[in-house]
């Protein structure tokens, strides 16, 4: 089986295909897509942190200088909101931001987080204890880490049902070669969660609370404050990115676990951390991420030209026998594991430790003491689409 994103076997397991890629070569070209695949982890982690590469173009040129054509007019709310969060910025806007949200979202915030992210987490796995099971992923993974981020921001309870479908059909253009009924679904969502919460930073402005937009709002060094996109920007980026991964680190890690029931048997609840650490690794949430060639770059014997886009392949570097002892295996005590799953270099998951609390506050409400063990039900469906990679659903029993 070659590397085929669209093909549902591949999603199911793409890892003996990254394996054929490595044995291919440290770059190679991809025609569907006309980008150049990445597969090494040495060149991933070095390409994440290279400044001749960028998550955008726009900072250095136009999209005619650039030889790439500008996103359809229609897709414009879109482009707006994501081109002006973290993740899609340069320097130096990207430094200038990056500066001003910390000032705001501190060690501290995700200290003062802590508790409200344990409570929540016993009662989701107390509520699917209550019901003697059910879907694990609607019932736990999803409504913790939009519940957390939803208390980051101040979000009425309320109204916290809005945001996951938001962030669904936003996350959705990350995908390869979105339909224009997915770039619509983005729009639309673009439109109405920006809306929703220029007026939250309104009603902060008038009244400030202890949450991050009332944070971000006060946030001002000697250059300046953040503007009113680059808040709605940031706000949305930490919900999508925050939730996403977190949501799919859940699920295909108890599908992973329940794979490996002699892993699981092991498991000790004091050491969650570098088993979370591990399951991130073993299964990448996100599994591709792309880049622009700013100026060429040599990639072993390959020279990529200025102007192509590259797809590094986290899933892929994160298996890789290179830089991981019997990547293949699952090891929850595994100490040695810088994997790339949060990314590196300017772009690093601001937000990661807070997923990583999410994540053993989750693990940890199920695996306590008192719990009985977890069982599947049945074998879950991945969802269509690849760049993001999860579960359909995944039925569970005690």
């Amino acid at each position: 089986m070659g590397f085929d994103p669209w093909d549902a076997a591949f999603v199911a397991d793409p890892y003996p295909a990254y394996r054929e890629l490595r044995e291919q070569g440290r770059a190679l070209w991809w025609e569907a897509t006309g980008q150049w695949l990445v597969p090494h982890y040495a060149d991933v982690s070095a390409l994440l942190r290279d400044r001749r590469l960028g998550r955008t173009y726009l900072h250095r040129f136009s999209h005619e200088e650039f030889g790439r054509e500008a996103p359809p007019p229609g897709h414009e709310p879109f482009h707006v909101l994501n081109d002006n969060g973290l993740l899609d910025l340069e320097d130096p806007a990207h430094a200038r931001v990056r500066r001003l949200v910390s000032k705001a979202f501190t060690p501290r915030t995700v200290e003062q987080l802590a508790p409200a992210v344990d409570r929540l987490a016993r009662e989701l796995a107390g509520q699917l204890l209550a019901d003697g099971g059910g879907d694990l992923l609607t019932v736990v993974a999803e409504p913790l880490p939009v519940a957390v981020i939803a208390e980051l921001l101040g979000v009425p309870a309320v109204d916290r049902a809005l945001l996951r479908p938001w962030s669904a059909d936003i996350c959705g253009m990350y995908e390869l070669r979105p339909d224009e009924e997915t770039a619509q679904r983005a729009v639309r969502a673009s439109v109405e969660f920006s809306a929703y919460l220029r007026e939250l930073i309104a009603e902060r402005r008038k009244q400030p609370g202890e949450d991050l937009i009332s944070g971000l709002i006060a946030a001002h060094d000697e250059e300046g404050r953040l503007s009113e996109q680059e808040m709605i920007s940031t706000c949305v980026l930490l919900l999508n990115a925050g939730h996403e991964a977190t949501v799919n680190t859940t699920v295909n890690g108890w599908w992973t676990l329940f794979r490996h029931p002699e892993q699981l048997a092991a498991l000790d609840p004091e050491k969650l951390s570098t088993a979370v650490d591990e399951l991130m690794r073993y299964d990448t949430p996100l599994q591709m991420f792309e880049r622009w060639v700013l100026d060429d770059i040599r990639i072993g014997d390959t020279v990529i030209p200025r102007g192509a886009e590259v797809a590094l392949l986290f899933g892929s570097a994160n298996r890789d026998p290179a830089r991981f002892e019997r990547p293949d295996d699952l090891d929850l005590a595994r100490a040695d594991n810088p994997h790339l799953s949060f990314g590196a270099g300017i772009h690093y998951c601001l937000g990661a430790p807070l997923a990583r609390r999410e994540l053993t506050a989750s693990f940890g409400a199920l695996l306590a003491d008192g719990v009985p063990p977890l069982k599947l039900v049945r074998e879950p469906r991945w969802r269509d689409g690849y760049v993001i990679r999860g579960l359909d659903e995944l039925l569970v029993e005690f």
